[in-house]
């Protein structure tokens, strides 16, 4: 992970609860929300290679990464809120300014189905975890499919 990403997610876990009023601008609101999916991203990515098998599936490795995820999915959504972000490139679509509410009730389905996905991995059910996250994986796509170049 480049160094930047790293440092503004460290910033953004450590003041999550001020994030609504700690972005300094529109290009610090990217920089926020670009490096939350980079770690939604890596943590998922992650999981589906435990599930696919490309590596050894670890049920504590697995409840990390679910619980990393349960935390991540709550992040990104405030910033796509403050003034100027839609100016400030990236690959999010035109669209989620003008559908905001429904980019922002898809953001609170990841987040709730990513509490799913932790309460399965939590489990110790593979099954479970595996059903868990394929729902959490299509939520994720079909938000890609409308608001994501």
């Amino acid at each position: 992970m480049k160094k930047p990403l790293l440092a503004a997610l460290l910033l953004s876990l450590t003041s999550a609860a001020y994030a609504g009023s700690a972005f300094t601008d529109a290009k610090d609101s990217i920089t926020y929300r670009q490096a939350a999916f980079q770690m939604i991203r890596h943590n998922m990515a992650d999981i589906s290679d435990m599930l696919k098998g490309d590596v050894s599936y670890d049920a504590a490795r697995a409840s990390k990464r679910a619980a990393a995820l349960a935390t991540l999915t709550t992040l990104p959504w405030e910033a796509f809120s403050v003034p100027g972000a839609e100016q400030g490139g990236g690959d999010a679509k035109a669209a989620i300014w003008q559908n905001l509410q429904d980019f922002n009730s898809r953001g609170e389905k990841l987040a709730a189905d990513a509490k799913a996905l932790q309460l399965a991995a939590d489990s110790g059910d593979q099954a479970a975890l595996r059903k868990a996250f394929g729902t959490f994986a299509r939520n994720c796509k079909a938000c890609h499919d409308d608001y994501k170049n």
